[in-house]
């Protein structure tokens, strides 16, 4: 049974900012823009200098302009992004679920950019500073980008740049559609961590592969919400995908490496992908960290998958 992504959490960070009305939040003195986005409306200083990016798909994002960062997660930060982390200027207020308010605080920011992960502490955060929501919506990853690129656009007087970004990423997407429309193959994405497989298809968090990309499933009806269907080695064997497509998980956060010598295990030798050299491993931290919604991190994923079927 599929689910829609995020309803509980997005609902419960409305039920929060619902309740804190009624609570001081950040004032913003001379030139401002009104900022949509999924958990409100916010007054949001034009330019602003001195920004914290919670989520590091914005990070990305603001890196094409080159906008003046603060303070951001430091753990487990993607290596496209190390000249951010290993900046001794800007802060670490934490991780991507969980940040130091004190830390924010005392960076006195002009404007706070906060992800999904973060969705319940939104009210806390727009005390310190106009915050802003990072739209995720796995089932329309590109409208979700084009959304946030828009805000950006508007808050730092940049929208030419960010448009440009946007179309060279369709028409990157459309090249690699085109190739995977002559094809047949049917491909399954996993997600492993600690020996153990999730799988994920169409509408899911790597559901770019289907629906933008345009690459049929080998197996459908995959449950939709982060954390994926559950499955095992044998399911991968019976399902016999033509491609399998490995995002490795402990990887991504920093720990130790998948081994893929058992990975490949004799189950995973039987399948088509295994015999055709189609066992694909991905980028794990632009696949699980920065994912959707991230200029680069998207750059890399379809350069990826295009890869596979010929040539970018």
């Amino acid at each position: 049974m599929k689910r829609t992504p995020f309803l509980f959490i997005f609902a419960l960070a409305l039920i929060l900012v619902s309740c804190n009305d009624s609570a001081k939040k950040a004032v913003v003195e001379g030139p401002s823009v009104s900022i949509t986005h999924d958990l409100g409306t916010t007054e949001v200083p034009l330019n602003p200098q001195r920004v914290v990016v919670l989520t590091f798909n914005s990070l990305e994002n603001l890196d094409l302009i080159g906008a003046p960062v603060v303070g951001m997660p430091k753990q487990a930060v993607p290596k496209n992004l190390t000249k951010y982390s290993e900046d001794e200027r800007i802060a670490n207020v934490g991780s991507l679920v969980e940040v130091n308010l004190e830390v924010i605080n005392e960076l006195r920011p002009d404007l706070i950019i906060a992800g999904y992960r973060l969705a319940e502490s939104y009210p806390a955060l727009s005390r310190i500073a106009p915050t802003i929501f990072a739209s995720v919506d796995d089932r329309d990853p590109m409208g979700a980008l084009r959304k946030d690129l828009e805000n950006l656009g508007k808050i730092f007087e940049s929208e030419a740049e960010f448009e440009k970004a946007y179309a060279d990423l369709e028409e990157k997407i459309a090249a690699t559609r085109a190739k995977t429309a002559d094809s047949d193959a049917e491909a399954l994405v996993v997600l492993h961590n600690k020996g153990r497989f999730s799988a994920y298809g169409s509408g899911s968090r790597f559901g770019l592969i289907h629906d933008q990309l345009g690459i049929k499933e080998a197996a459908e009806g995959l449950e939709t919400h982060r954390h994926g269907t559950r499955t095992s080695s044998e399911f991968i064997q019976k399902t016999d995908p033509d491609i399998l497509f490995i995002v490795d998980r402990s990887s991504a956060i920093g720990e130790l490496a998948l081994d893929r010598s058992e990975i490949e295990n004799e189950l995973i030798q039987r399948t088509r992908a295994y015999r055709n050299g189609k066992v694909i491993y991905l980028d794990p931290q632009a696949w699980y960290l920065s994912g959707n919604g991230g200029l680069m991190s998207m750059n890399i994923m379809v350069d990826e998958v295009a890869e596979v079927f010929g040539g970018r």
